[in-house]
């Protein structure tokens, strides 16, 4: 998903890998909360940090309490043969081409592979906690301790969808660092970074908790959580994995991504909350997974087109794009064009808000939720299930972000099975297929393209590319509310062509 705001813009990941600086890559979630016993007992203190006046020059007590719980990470990946594949480069198909190699495409060997990252002992019988890209594709870990031992570790789980992984040393009485609660940390705290920059050994930067709760975007192609910590204390290559801490030296984060036009650290800094950290490692440390509650709706903000379509008062609220057959969601009555506005008593801020707080959820549990449908409120009551295990199945976080689009310089056909079968669209799908899309119409600002199927306009059904053309024709507005297939999700967006034409 292309963010506006990020144009020209990088994502880092703070690991330093074969000594090239990795492109971005953070991946947050959050697991559905367990009941149960917890798999690792957890040191923590969940006061909030202390604010005001302070007169403090100095960290270094803190530094010197808190740095033995940070950790080196090392990873290898051995040697591997990789084979050329039909169109991986140009003549691979030639017939002289592959005859000259006996017929066959030839083999590419890829040399061995170093990594670097950080970590963080969590629990004093040898928990280590770091990122997934960190360990991801590694052959073997170690693990070097600020005594100095190296001591190989054993991957115990990781989770893409949070960038979350947990690794295990055979040592005991480790230092094991206090767990600050993350929801208490406000814009503005100090905090500070722990990690081992480019392999240089351990480092600490100083910042503030620039924002909270942010989502910027670069989870889509996992469907993952975003809730990050965003601070300006420096973060480098070899910092993911490592520690954010407060002013008290407790974890409120695992450093893991930078934002970035230039490669290099700007000020923005990205760190997964410690208490989906916690959540997160006890459930990869029970069963090697992680669990989330599960509706079955494809969810997205609220933009101010579409408060305008569906006379909403605010942008507070998740909409309701499509709702999984036979899912708890369906089961429950929600509706395409409901607007989710509290969940559990708590008030829904956005589509973000929303899946967060459904994952968190046991699946089984019994969600309360306030909606609004076709301007009255209803009380409607789900029970959870289990996400399924492929991160494209019931995709829970269709985020539509700002788009929006209509018919005028759209051109529609119907479906037929050579179509579903280019585009990769379900049997059971119908509507009118986008085939083309002229660059300077509202439609193409508002994010249309083709491959993309037209599902209702105007909230009502298009069954044929015909329907699509009749509807449009009967509109007299100037914005248009249509529902979409788009890229494995449906979505609501609004064309506007009110100043169509004007310059």
């Amino acid at each position: 998903m292309t963010i506006p705001m990020f144009k020209n813009t990088h994502f880092r990941r703070a690991a330093q890998f074969a000594s090239l600086l990795a492109l971005a890559g953070a991946f947050v979630a959050i697991r559905a909360a367990e009941k149960s016993e917890s798999a690792i007992t957890l040191r923590k203190d969940e006061h909030p940090v202390q604010r005001g006046q302070s007169d403090r020059v100095s960290y270094s007590d803190v530094v010197s309490r808190v740095s033995p719980s940070v950790v080196k990470i090392t990873v290898q990946a051995k040697a591997k043969k990789v084979e050329f594949r039909d169109g991986d480069g140009p003549g691979m198909n030639d017939p002289l081409f592959r005859q000259f190699f006996g017929g066959h495409l030839p083999e590419m060997r890829q040399e061995p592979m170093n990594g670097l990252g950080s970590g963080v002992i969590i629990s004093s019988d040898g928990y280590v906690v770091t990122n997934n890209h960190v360990v991801e594709g590694a052959d073997s870990v170690t693990v070097a301790l600020a005594d100095g031992r190296e001591l190989p570790a054993k991957v115990v789980g990781r989770d893409p969808l949070t960038d979350i992984a947990v690794v295990k040393v055979e040592a005991k009485d480790l230092p094991a660092i206090t767990f600050a609660d993350s929801s208490k940390i406000l814009a503005g705290d100090r905090v500070l970074a722990i990690g081992n920059p480019f392999g240089i050994g351990e480092t600490v930067t100083s910042g503030i908790v620039s924002a909270t709760g942010r989502r910027v975007g670069i989870l889509n192609d996992v469907h993952g959580y975003e809730d990050f910590i965003q601070t300006d204390a420096a973060i480098n290559p070899g910092n993911s994995g490592g520690a954010l801490v407060d002013v008290d030296g407790r974890l409120i984060g695992i450093n893991t991504a930078i934002l970035s036009r230039s490669g290099g650290f700007q000020g923005v800094g990205l760190a997964v909350p410690s208490n989906m950290v916690g959540h997160v490692a006890d459930s990869l440390v029970r069963s090697g997974h992680v669990v989330r509650g599960f509706l079955g709706v494809n969810i997205q903000s609220i933009t101010p087109a579409l408060v305008d379509s569906f006379n909403l008062k605010t942008r507070n609220g998740a909409l309701v794009a499509g709702v999984t057959p036979d899912s708890p969601a369906s089961r429950a009555g929600l509706k395409e064009g409901d607007v989710i506005t509290r969940m559990n008593g708590q008030e829904v801020t956005d589509s973000n808000n929303l899946a967060l707080a459904v994952s968190g959820e046991a699946p089984g549990t019994k969600v309360a939720f306030d909606v609004l449908r076709d301007g009255k409120d209803l009380k409607i009551e789900a029970t959870t299930g289990e996400r399924p295990g492929s991160p494209h199945d019931g995709n829970e976080l269709a985020s539509s972000g700002d788009d929006q689009g209509v018919l005028n310089g759209v051109a529609v056909d119907d479906l037929t099975s050579e179509t579903r079968q280019q585009f990769n669209l379900p049997s059971n799908l119908h509507g009118a297929l986008v085939t083309n899309v002229d660059p300077d119409s509202a439609a193409a600002r508002s994010g249309i393209s083709a491959g993309d199927v037209i599902l209702e306009i105007n909230r009502h059904r298009v069954e044929s590319a015909q329907d699509a053309v009749k509807l449009s024709e009967k509109s007299d507005s100037k914005k248009t509310l249509l529902r979409l297939w788009s890229r494995g999700s449906t979505l609501f967006v609004v064309v506007d062509e009110s100043n169509q034409g004007k310059s």
